[in-house]
C-alpha cells in the first residue's frame, strides 16, 4: 500500500487538503467555511457518495457526503473513503474529519475501520506492468480523532484492505506469470509473515493423495499442478475449526471445450476464489480471531495440451466417486470437489468454498452479487449477516434435490454438466456430493463480482477481492 493512514487531535498543520464529512438533511445548519451558494450550485447536496473539491479561506477543502444522518452505515463510510482517494490523487497529504457523526449508535470502531478499509480500497491501482506507472500521489491521510475504539478501527481496517488488496493483485497478474508453482511460492512467502503453517503438494503428492479431478484438469498443460494448504492457529487453543476452500483455476483456456476469444480474454481472473482464500489466511493472525481455520487451495491452469482430458473421460475424485467429464469447461467443480473431500475428513465445524464457477450464476445475478448455496441455515444466515455488513452482495439460490438427476451418467456416478438450465445451482448440487454428510457447508459463487469490466462501487476495473472481507466478519463473529 503507498498511503499511510494515522490518527491525529486536529487538523494537521502540513494538511494539503481537510475533509469534512457532511449529511444532506445537516448541509445548511452547519457551519462551513465556503460558499454554501456556490456549493449548491454545483450541484452538491450531500447525498452519499458525493465529493465536492473547494476552496475555504484556510486552503482547499473537500466536502464528502454522506445522505440522510438517519441512514447511515458502515457501507457509507466505507463509500466516502472511496470517493476520497480517489478525488485526491494529486495531494500528498491530506486529512479528514468525520468525528461529528459518531454519535450514539454508531460504533467509533467499525465507521473508522469502513473509511480504512474504503480510503486503501479506492486508492488501489495495478501499475506493476505499466513502463510508465503513474501512481497516485496520496502519501499520507490524518484522520482527526482519538480513543481505543478508533485506534482498533483503523488498525483493522489496514489489515483487512491489505488482504483485499493482496487478492487483487493476484487476480490482475496474468495467468503465464502466476503459474501455480508461483501462487504456491507466494503463499509460502506469506504463511512465514504472517504465522501460518504451510503444506505444498507437487504432482506425485497430488496422485498420492489420489486427486483425480486436478490430475484431470491439469493433464492439458506444461505447467505442474500445485495443492496449498494453509492453517491459522490461535494462541489459545480453540475448539471451532473452520475450512475455506477457492478455486484455482491460474488460467481458463476451456480445454478441449475451448472458449471464444471474447471469454477467454478475462480468464486470469479464475483464480479469484483462491486469491480470496488466500488474502483472509493473511490477515488472521493479525486480528487475532479465536477459531483455528484451514485454507484448502487447488492449483492449475486449463489448457489443450496433447494429453488433455476428453469430452467422456472418466476422473476418479479423492472420496472414490468417479466423474464422466463431458465438458472440460467445467473443470472448477473437479479441482473443488478433490479439495472438498479433503477438507471434509478434517471435521471441520463448517467449510465454505468460494469459486469462480459459473456463468449461469452472473446471468441471473450480475456482477454485483455473488450465489449462495449450502446445506446448513446457521452458515447461510452467518454469510448473509457478514453481507449485510461489509456491503459484499450474496444471494441465496435453492438446492433442490429434484435437480440432481441432471448430473446422471450411464457410464460413471456422476457427470459434470447439467442441463441447459439453473447450472448455477447444478454446479452447487454437484460439489455438495464431495462434502461429507453431516458437515455444514456454504458454496459461493463468485463468478460476478470477482472480477470488473468497468470500476463500480470501492472497485477498481479487473480483480476486486471479493470475498475477503466477507469472510473475516463471518470468522470473528462465528459461533
Amino acid at each position: 500500500m503507498m498511503i499511510e493512514t494515522k490518527l491525529t487531535s486536529k487538523k494537521p498543520a502540513r494538511s494539503e487538503l481537510h475533509a469534512i464529512a457532511v449529511c444532506s438533511d445537516q448541509l445548511d445548519s452547519i457551519d462551513l467555511d465556503v460558499d454554501k451558494k456556490t456549493l449548491k450550485l454545483t450541484g452538491f447536496d450531500a447525498a452519499a457518495g458525493q465529493i465536492s473539491i473547494t476552496q475555504s479561506s484556510s486552503g482547499p477543502c473537500g466536502l464528502i457526503g454522506m445522505g440522510a444522518s438517519e441512514g447511515i452505515t458502515d457501507t457509507t463510510f466505507r463509500q466516502a473513503g472511496t470517493v476520497l482517494a480517489r478525488a485526491t490523487k494529486g495531494f500528498k497529504q491530506i486529512s479528514v474529519d468525520f468525528s461529528s457523526l459518531l454519535v450514539e449508535g454508531v460504533s467509533a470502531r467499525s465507521a473508522t475501520q469502513a473509511l480504512v478499509e474504503g480510503l486503501y480500497l479506492g486508492a488501489y491501482e495495478y501499475t506493476k506492468l505499466k513502463s510508465d506507472p503513474k501512481p497516485t500521489q496520496l502519501q499520507l491521510v490524518s484522520i482527526v480523532g482519538s480513543g481505543r475504539e478508533m485506534g482498533s478501527g483503523l488498525d483493522r481496517g489496514i489489515s483487512t484492505s491489505r488482504g483485499v488488496n493482496l487478492a487483487r493483485d493476484l487476480v490482475n497478474q496474468p495467468g503465464g506469470e502466476l503459474t501455480p508453482v508461483v501462487f504456491a511460492r507466494i503463499a509460502t512467502k506469506i504463511a512465514k509473515e504472517h504465522g501460518l503453517s504451510i503444506k505444498v503438494l507437487d504432482a506425485p503428492a497430488i496422485k498420492k493423495a489420489k486427486m483425480g479431478g486436478l490430475l484431470g484438469v491439469n493433464r492439458g498443460s506444461t505447467q505442474q499442478p500445485r495443492f496449498v494448504q494453509l492453517t491459522y492457529r490461535p494462541k489459545k487453543a480453540s475448539k471451532k475449526h473452520l475450512a475455506l476452500v477457492g478455486k484455482g483455476i491460474t488460467f481458463d483456456a476451456g480445454g478441449l471445450s475451448i472458449k471464444t476469444a471474447q471469454g477467454m480474454s478475462t480468464m486470469k481472473c479464475d483464480m479469484g476464489g483462491a486469491a480470496a482464500v488466500l488474502g483472509t489466511m493473511s490477515v488472521l493472525s493479525d486480528l487475532s480471531f479465536p477459531t483455528r481455520v484451514t485454507g484448502y487451495i487447488p492449483l492449475t491452469d486449463n489448457m489443450l495440451g496433447g494429453d488433455a482430458t476428453r469430452p467422456g473421460d472418466v476422473l476418479k475424485i479423492r472420496n472414490g466417486k468417479t466423474v464422466e467429464v463431458l465438458n472440460t469447461d467445467a473443470e472448477g467443480r473437479l479441482v473443488l470437489a478433490d479439495a472438498l473431500s479433503l477438507a471434509s475428513e478434517s471435521k471441520p465445524n463448517g467449510i465454505i468454498d468460494l469459486a469462480t464457477l459459473t456463468g449461469a450464476c452472473m446471468v441471473a445475478l450480475g456482477n454485483e452479487y455473488a450465489g449462495l448455496m449450502g446445506t446448513d441455515s446457521d452458515l447461510i444466515n452467518q454469510l448473509k449477516e457478514a453481507s449485510e455488513a461489509t456491503g459484499e452482495g450474496i444471494w441465496e439460490l435453492p438446492l433442490p434435490v429434484s435437480y440432481r438427476a441432471q448430473l446422471d451418467s450411464d457410464v460413471a456416478d456422476m457427470k459434470n454438466i447439467g442441463g441447459s438450465y439453473g447450472g448455477a445451482i447444478t454446479a452447487g448440487l454437484f460439489l455438495k456430493e464431495f462434502v461429507a454428510e453431516g458437515t455444514p457447508w456454504a458454496h459461493i459463487d463468485i463468478a460476478g463480482p470477482a472480477f470488473a469490466d468497468t470500476p463500480w462501487g470501492n472497485h477498481p476495473k479487473g480483480g476486486t477481492g471479493y470475498g475477503v472481507r466477507l469472510l473475516l466478519n463471518f470468522i470473528e463473529n462465528y459461533g
